[in-house]
């Protein structure tokens, strides 16, 4: 293990250029094409077996060890966010409107980065690693699902990840069993009353009264609808209603997202939103169009893989802490590759220690503190390595 640790120290400061260089030119959710160009060269010159546009743009790449064994599958994500960077950086983005604001620039510089170091030392490896390289984690319905489709787990016995994640302090990791990560599921809902002018409401039906009452309204559901013991997070984060200021709104448009871990809970605020629409839209005859789009499953991660890591990075250089952590109500498409096969999912802190408080991910002055990303090559590393050791 301390050869791999040893070429992984040695893989740092290209690891840091990659990042950057990623940085510097990211690429939207379905609209990757340099990157996985990038990821496919970088493989190919490793001599690794390489598939390129897998489920549409992803890419999986393959080593085989020295001898038989396993397949261990490591997963990185690689796609950017629809936002203007405000970071005074040198490697601040060059593309107008575009930012790698979740840390997927150093998800996908910490795989490559193992992968070389790997690759130096396959003739000892008994057993496989399949580096799956995907695209459009941010916006559903996501990358994993596609190139899980087309063949990406084809043999693989087992599934590791993580996130590098800029809230926790650099050096502790955190794991946890079994549900992780929320569904994250969209709500979309028209509201049609009647317009009037604005001194005379009661020849119209207000439509921005109803849906302002309607929000208020299924806040509800959370309070006194959903088993208290249990989670379930209603967030309207889009109210609109173009309109002059002097005239009553007769059409809104709200969109939102629905955050769960339980299936009953998830089917009951699918419904019983829709219920409260209808009893407000009703009482004032108005009438509503309602979507309700599932998105990503729960991340649920299996026991004996997240004992696995959380026993094996108490000895990876740079972990000061393994932390047992509450469930996080964002999402990931990670879920998929683990109702398929085995595995974990865990994040790896990136907080630089002289940051008082670190930007959040999705900000425009998100970053993270690079060494983060040695660690995380050292986890999966060693995870690799010993799960084909301890499974021959």
């Amino acid at each position: 293990m301390e050869k791999l640790f040893t070429l992984l120290d040695n893989n740092y400061d290209e690891m840091v250029a990659i990042r950057r260089h990623l940085h510097e030119y990211p690429e939207l959710s379905f609209e990757e094409v340099e990157t996985p160009a990038y990821v496919a060269a970088f493989h190919q010159a490793l001599g690794h077996e390489v598939r390129e546009h897998v489920g549409e743009r992803g890419v999986v790449a393959t080593l085989r060890g020295g001898k038989p064994g396993k397949t261990v599958a490591l997963r990185a994500d690689f796609d950017a966010l629809a936002i203007q960077e405000e970071n005074d950086i040198p490697y601040k983005s060059k593309i107008e409107g575009k930012m790698h604001a979740c840390g997927h620039d150093g998800h996908t510089a910490t795989l490559l980065g193992l992968a070389k170091a790997l690759n130096a030392i396959k003739d000892e490896i008994a057993g496989n690693v399949v580096f799956i390289h995907q695209h459009a984690e941010e916006i559903a319905p996501g990358g994993a699902k596609p190139m899980i489709e087309d063949g990406c787990l084809d043999g693989v016995d087992v599934i590791f990840g993580t996130h590098l994640w800029a809230p926790t302090p650099l050096g502790d990791i955190l794991v946890r069993d079994g549900a992780i990560m929320a569904a994250a599921d969209k709500v979309e809902i028209t509201i049609q009353g009647k317009g009037g002018h604005g001194a005379e409401p009661h020849h119209s039906i207000d439509a921005v009264a109803l849906a302002s009452q309607f929000v208020v309204n299924a806040q509800q559901l959370i309070s006194r609808r959903i088993d208290p013991l249990k989670s379930a997070v209603l967030t309207i984060g889009h109210f609109e209603a173009i309109n002059p200021f002097n005239v009553i709104a007769e059409r809104v448009v709200l969109a939102g997202t629905v955050r769960t871990f339980e299936e009953q809970v998830r089917r009951q605020m699918e419904q019983e939103l829709e219920a409260v629409l209808n009893a407000t839209c009703l009482a004032f005859g108005a009438s509503y169009e309602y979507r309700y789009t599932r998105g990503y499953p729960p991340v649920y991660n299996h026991v004996k893989e997240t004992e696995f890591i959380a026993q094996l990075a108490a000895d990876v250089p740079g972990v000061e802490n393994i932390i047992t952590c509450p469930p996080f109500m964002i999402g990931e498409d990670f879920a998929y590759y683990l109702e398929n096969v085995p595995g974990t999912f865990f994040f790896t802190g990136a907080k630089k220690p002289e940051w008082e408080v670190a930007y959040p991910h999705h900000h425009v002055r998100f970053d993270f503190d690079e060494r983060a990303m040695l660690i995380a090559a050292k986890t999966l590393g060693k995870a690799t390595l010993q799960y084909l050791q301890e499974n021959q």
